[in-house]
């Protein structure tokens, strides 16, 4: 079962991930959500990233957690 979420706009979103390969002949892993499910879908959010939704749009999206400065000392 794919990883789901709602917006507020009551749309449901499921969360994917798909490795690409970059120019430089490294490749990355990219995540996204679209509205159906599809090849690609995964079960939960990476550890280190959290959900925030676009403002304008409502689309979720994934960015990394950023680490506390109470955290460091």
């Amino acid at each position: 079962m794919a990883y789901s979420t709602t917006n507020r706009r009551h749309e449901t979103y499921f969360l994917h991930a798909r490795d690409i390969e970059l120019r430089n002949h490294h490749s990355q892993r990219i995540y996204f959500f679209a509205k159906s499910e599809k090849p690609g879908a995964i079960d939960a959010v990476p550890d280190g990233y959290e959900i925030v939704e676009n403002p304008r749009t409502g689309l979720p999206v994934l960015r990394k957690v950023k680490a506390h400065a109470d955290a460091a000392g």
